[in-house]
């Protein structure tokens, strides 16, 4: 996908590319282990079956990391995530795609705003606001520093 759409040439109603991502058990475990989320449903399908669900199911957390990559592909990847709101819906579980999609609601100057939502096989996994800042010049350019 990216397309590296700079805030400046977005406006709003632009819809933005979708971005597929197959969910995988190796996706739903590391993810929870890399955001330090233990519990038993994100990593042992015998203990989610167990608790009512079909398989083990992606955290909020992967969710949220995944809206943000999202962005870096909209938008470059030295987009600034201001703000970043989601809600999940439907589990994610091995084996489903994600598709997540966005709509622009705002642009004032380098800072756009997206309305994000995430699909899979079930319906509606997330759905949220995302506010980012596009990056300026790097030190040692002319008007460069930190934002």
């Amino acid at each position: 996908m990216a397309t590296g759409t700079a805030a400046g040439t977005a406006e709003v109603g632009d819809e933005l590319p979708p971005l597929r991502i197959e969910v995988s058990r190796t996706l739903i475990v590391a993810g929870a282990v890399a955001t330090r989320d233990y519990q038993d449903v994100h990593h042992d399908a015998e203990a989610a079956r167990a608790k009512g669900s079909p398989d083990i199911f992606m955290n909020i957390l992967t969710t949220n990391g995944l809206v943000g990559r999202y962005m870096a592909e909209c938008f470059g990847v030295g987009v600034v995530l201001r703000s970043v709101r989601i809600r999940l819906g439907v589990p994610s579980y091995p084996g489903d795609e994600l598709v997540l999609t966005g709509r622009v609601t705002a642009v004032e100057g380098d800072v756009v705003s997206v309305e994000v939502t995430g699909t899979n096989s079930h319906g509606s996994h997330v759905t949220g606001a995302v506010t980012a800042a596009m990056p300026g010049p790097v030190l040692g350019e002319e008007g460069g520093g930190v934002r």
